[in-house]
């Protein structure tokens, strides 16, 4: 077996399950999960529709390209979303949803045989950026986040002889788990990094379309627009329609930006054997034609949020994020555990499961101060519906109150 897989580490949800075993919840309360970020909403009906219309396309082969109708559709949408002109037949590839796009660029871009092959994450983090270097094999360097600045990545942390080593860098924004949207400026200084040390950029922005504020999401490839790079030089963006529609079993996306990084990149997954089902795309056409659905879901986001976020505030470190559906809460004071020992006592007690936030991040750099930044901190998915949310943030308000005030 390839040696690589042994450092992998365990996946959080399993790390999870390991600490709830022997667990005995209270019997008294129904159970409540907050912690796997699996969208609940209802599916659209229109995407239903597309899945049983299209069953006869089953019996082709599919292009690892998609059909030119599937791109078309992403490149209307990064029109309207985003207002950009993205040329569908070279800068658009479609995917298997961005989690497996985000780990076969990684297999594609990296370089191990060059000295220190580097690759750059936020930290807390999304598990497969790890993943993805380590398989890649690429050494990781993980950049903290900053509470004090909304839990802004604090690149200027990372130092030059890391990013001279540095062949890829993972971004995420909105961020997961700290719902944190990246600036303007802040895509300014890693184009310019990148544009020194010749790294390519991924940019995770699958929690772009749940925001709470009027002014969606920034993305990278309208940052990069907005900064006169209309090449896209070293970026590539990717998104899903799991969040945006309620189809996290659909398993679609796409990859869009530099021609230059597309054409290999396609090279690769046509040996990969990434191909799109047929039935999938007529689905994801409709999907990303239609905008009524997200609005919708977005609105109930919303209102969720809204009801939810003051009643745990009053007990908790957390404030409504930036977008995304996780709230990313600090410990109250008058807990003395760490955030495993919360998520196991809350479980036991009151039946509700929310995931420890050091099982999102890692302990610090070779050379750095040892601290994990998500020590201390949970993160709670809000993706069932309002009432079952406001549930369990009830509970957990009552717990802490009950036993630890």
């Amino acid at each position: 077996m390839n040696p690589l897989l042994s450092q992998l580490q365990p996946y959080p949800f399993e790390r999870l399950r390991q600490l709830h075993a022997g667990i005995n919840p209270n019997p008294a309360y129904k159970a409540i999960s907050l912690g796997i970020g699996e969208p609940r909403h209802a599916t659209p009906q229109l995407v239903k529709d597309a899945l049983s219309a299209n069953l006869s396309s089953l019996s082709a082969y599919p292009a690892t390209t998609g059909t030119p109708q599937l791109r078309q559709s992403i490149s209307d949408w990064l029109k309207r979303r985003y207002d950009l002109k993205i040329d569908p037949a070279t800068q658009i590839m479609p995917v298997n949803g961005s989690r497996e796009a985000l780990f076969s660029l990684a297999q594609a871009v990296l370089d191990p045989s060059q000295p220190g092959a580097t690759v750059v994450c936020p930290n807390p983090f999304y598990q497969i950026y790890e993943g993805a270097a380590l398989l890649g094999g690429a050494a990781v360097w993980f950049a903290n986040t900053d509470p004090a600045r909304n839990f802004a990545i604090d690149w200027q942390s990372v130092p030059e002889s890391v990013w001279a080593k540095t062949q890829l860098l993972f971004v995420c924004s909105p961020g997961n788990p700290t719902g944190s949207v990246m600036r303007l400026e802040e895509w300014k200084l890693l184009f310019d990094l990148s544009d020194k040390y010749g790294f390519v950029i991924a940019s995770d922005e699958c929690y772009s379309e749940i925001y709470f504020r009027d002014e969606p999401p920034l993305g990278g490839l309208e940052a990069a627009a907005k900064l006169g790079r209309h090449d896209f030089k070293n970026l590539l963006c990717m998104t899903s329609l799991s969040k945006r529609s309620n189809v996290p079993g659909l398993r679609s996306g796409f990859v869009a930006g530099s021609a230059e990084l597309i054409k290999p990149f396609l090279l690769y997954r046509t040996y990969h054997g990434s191909a799109m089902s047929p039935i999938v795309q007529a689905a994801s056409i409709a999907a990303w034609n239609d905008e009524e659905h997200v609005v919708l879901n977005r609105a109930l986001y919303r209102e969720k949020f809204n009801s939810v976020t003051p009643l745990l505030a009053s007990v908790m470190d957390v404030a409504l994020p930036d977008a995304g559906f996780y709230l990313w809460a600090g410990l109250p004071p008058s807990f003395k555990g760490t955030d495993s020992d919360f998520s196991k006592q809350l479980l036991a007690a009151y039946n509700v499961v929310v995931l420890p936030g050091s099982y999102l991040a890692r302990d610090g750099n070779p050379g750095q101060a040892k601290a994990n930044p998500g020590a201390g901190r949970i993160r709670m998915a809000l993706v069932a519906e309002t009432a079952e949310c406001m549930e369990a943030a009830q509970r957990i308000v009552q717990f802490i109150q009950s036993d630890f005030q």
